[in-house]
């Protein structure tokens, strides 16, 4: 009658939510055969899905009622029968660890192990909210999930199941409609069907390179070699992104199942799932969904007493940014280097061990039994028609509200960063947005409301990527922001073509010059150069776009390079080498703690008088404006 939903997903689980779930089973154990009761009807408020029951007798035995003479409403109470689960990302992850009870829909944040035995007693025994532990806004208090500004504004298909759903139990997902679009496929359409309906809803690979996935399949399909494979590329390598990994944790069965209709659509017997090592609790949970989807008869041999059959394998990456490119990806599965090769011949035509090749992401799969469910044309009508459905955002940086978020394609910037993300942390001033990782670019100001879609970002110089959301502040530096992801990207760099592989490295050595105070105007000519010769020579697409970081912030924010090799500046006073402590002379009060505190003796003076910093011996450490009790020393831009 009652489930507690604990979010187990990796950002919750690091805030203890393990530790909470425990608890709750432990007071769920102790519980069995109490009698709770049913909030009254004018305090219940359900979702279309968990409306309250129109009878006592759809809850099971051991039930009576009770008058409730203050509000004149009958009160049901029943034996205690209370379901703990581990579900998935829940999305808010700036709140959390998270905790969702159903089936009232209560969702409660930032909870602690000490909060469960009041969650229980109240909402579980009593039916009561405990509006201490939910959201607030303005003076407003949030009880239901989708009544929070940061859900109500999304729009939730392929998340719709993570955190509503315990994502180790395939019988949940099935009980919510799981495997029912494979079922179909797989009695009542042809390949060719299948495929067909794919092309028509236009999907595009939401991996990064937005590629028509219909597309690829009925080429692939084409083939005449008989072997084909289905590869899904869940390595998700990009700093700041963790969509895949949410689903991978949140919702395993439906990437899976999109993978078994791709299977049957292009005459595939065998699968592959590239997941980084870095994520160990998406490994557990899918080894343990297809281990379910095995012994239910959905995958194997003679799927659901039929001549299809198709198997399951996890293959797991080392952490090489680069296997995420498809080529690179597949010799990693075949027990190679992951290295890019020469194209083409494409994947479609020869892919894992020289046969043809599905390779989409995680997201583009778990999109496919929803098109299979409702249609094609129902597809289409959610976002522009070049770039139709919905895209799973990783919101992170300087932004109130960070989490996981899906929305529609082409809603704007400025939805995402202040309607669902709260706006800029602190209240401070938007600044700008790196979109789409180490291989994406830049949004400032007056891109706030540019469609976010495939096309309108590759106008801007930018591009979707992934899904990874990087809001920065004005206190940011964008010259430190482009050595970061060069310092990436140069890193990443499996070394096999010339252009990524010196070229990526010589565009660091100048932008750590120029953040160290050491940088020319030659310099900047020399960046806009190389980030033109790796765009147009680099062997493979993470090549082509590693400059685009350093493009981007150069195009936009180009005064803010020229502080740094011309007035040896940083405005954001972000950069260590161009910073300058200055002590005021109106609030030193000559105490010497500064002094003493500095470990190399640059700071001198006399006691009750105002010290003073010599620039020439400096570090830039920072040490004396921490000891400072008086707030007397400070910055200088």
């Amino acid at each position: 009658s009652h489930r507690i939903l604990v979010c187990a997903g990796t950002g919750c689980l690091a805030g203890v939510s393990q530790k909470i779930y425990d608890r709750f089973c432990e007071m769920a154990k102790q519980s069995e055969g109490v009698k709770v009761e049913f909030v009254p009807e004018a305090e219940y408020t359900g979702t279309e899905k968990q409306e309250k029951p129109d009878t006592a007798e759809e809850f099971g035995t051991d039930i009576s009622k009770t008058e409730n003479s203050a509000a004149g409403q009958t009160v049901i109470k029943e034996a205690c029968h209370v379901g703990v689960k581990k579900s998935g990302c829940h999305g808010f992850c700036e709140m959390g660890p998270l905790v969702r009870i159903e089936p009232y829909n209560y969702i409660y944040i930032k909870v602690k192990e000490e909060d469960c035995e009041e969650i229980f007693n109240e909402t579980i025994l009593h039916g009561r909210p405990v509006e201490r532990l939910m959201y607030h806004k303005d003076g407003i208090v949030y009880r239901q999930q989708e009544e929070i500004p940061f859900y109500e504004k999304q729009t939730r298909l392929v998340l719709k199941n993570c955190g509503h759903i315990d994502a180790e139990h395939i019988e949940e997902y099935i009980a919510v409609g799981g495997y029912q679009s494979f079922a179909k496929v797989l009695f009542e359409q042809t390949p060719n069907d299948v495929i067909e309906t794919i092309l028509e809803s236009n999907l595009r690979g939401r991996g990064g390179g937005g590629f028509q996935t219909g597309y690829k399949w009925k080429q692939v399909a084409r083939q005449q070699e008989k072997i084909r494979y289905i590869v899904c590329n869940g390595d998700e390598g990009d700093p700041g992104a963790f969509m895949d990994r949410s689903i991978m944790e949140g919702d395993p069965h439906k990437m899976i199942e999109g993978m078994l209709i791709a299977a049957y659509a292009v005459g595939a017997q065998e699968g592959y799932i590239y997941v980084r090592a870095e994520y160990p609790l998406a490994i557990s949970r899918l080894r343990l969904a297809i281990s379910q989807a095995e012994n239910r008869g959905l995958l194997g041999e003679h799927i659901l007493g039929t001549d299809f059959s198709f198997h399951l394998h996890i293959n797991r990456g080392a952490g090489a940014f680069v296997c995420g490119e498809g080529s690179a990806l597949t010799a990693s599965i075949e027990g190679k280097r992951g290295m890019p090769r020469v194209k083409p011949p494409r994947t479609v035509e020869q892919g894992l061990f020289a046969k043809p090749t599905v390779l989409n992401n995680v997201e583009t799969f778990a999109n496919v039994p929803m098109i299979i469910e409702k249609g094609a044309k129902w597809y289409r009508s959610i976002g522009p028609e070049n770039s139709p459905g919905t895209k799973a955002f990783a919101l992170t940086g300087s932004v109130k509200n960070t989490g996981l978020i899906e929305v529609p394609m082409g809603t704007s910037l400025r939805e995402v960063i202040y309607d669902i993300g709260g706006g800029i942390k602190g209240d401070a001033k938007f600044k700008a947005v790196q979109i789409g990782g180490p291989s994406g670019g830049c949004l400032i100001t007056p891109h706030l409301d540019v469609s976010l879609d495939f096309d309108s970002l590759k106008k801007m110089g930018a591009m979707i990527g992934s899904g990874g959301l990087v809001v920065m502040d004005d206190k940011t530096c964008m010259v430190e922001v482009a050595r970061f992801f060069m310092n990436f990207t140069q890193n990443e760099s499996c070394g096999k073509c010339v252009p990524c592989r010196e070229g990526t490295k010589r565009m660091l050595e100048i932008l750590e010059r120029i953040v160290a105070g050491k940088g020319t105007r030659e310099d900047l000519d020399l960046l806009d150069e190389l980030a033109s010769t790796i765009t147009d020579t680099a062997l493979c697409g993470l090549g082509k776009s590693a400059a685009l970081p350093v493009m981007s912030t150069l195009r936009l924010f180009r005064k803010e390079y020229e502080e740094h090799v011309v007035d040896k500046k940083c405005a954001a006073k972000n950069c260590t080498a161009l910073r300058r402590f200055v002590i005021s002379p109106e609030r030193c009060k000559g105490c010497s703690k500064c002094a003493r505190n500095c470990p190399v003796g640059a700071i001198s003076g006399q006691v009750k008088k105002p010290y003073v910093i010599d620039d020439s011996i400096c570090i830039k450490c920072g040490a004396c404006e921490s000891a400072c009790a008086f707030h007397a020393i400070h910055i200088e831009a």
